[in-house]
């Protein structure tokens, strides 16, 4: 399995999965800061659930042109996933 950053070999523990997603994520890579979004919102790869982190990191990643990150916005937003429902400004990042 390969990083779909940087088409190495992807690490076989989670310490060294999240020190190569974290080098992408300081470089500002939108892509890495969505998908470091989406394991908090899962809590995957050791890390404990963190809706609200995730949220922080989708917000990044679409202010710097993740789609990705503008669709899981949308359905927080829509859902009322940790933030205040609201479908309006849900259907806005789907938008986006």
């Amino acid at each position: 399995n390969d990083c779909p950053f940087c088409r190495t070999t992807y690490p076989k523990n989670h310490a060294d999965a999240l020190a190569m997603i974290q080098t992408r994520v300081e470089k500002k890579d939108p892509t890495a800061i969505h998908f470091l979004g989406h394991k908090y919102f899962f809590g995957q790869l050791g890390l404990q659930k963190d809706v609200r982190r995730a949220v922080e990191l989708w917000t990044e990643a679409a202010e710097l042109g993740s789609v990705d990150a503008y669709y899981y916005l949308g359905v927080t937003h829509r859902r009322g996933d940790v933030v205040q429902e609201d479908k309006t400004k849900g259907l806005q990042y789907y938008k986006k």
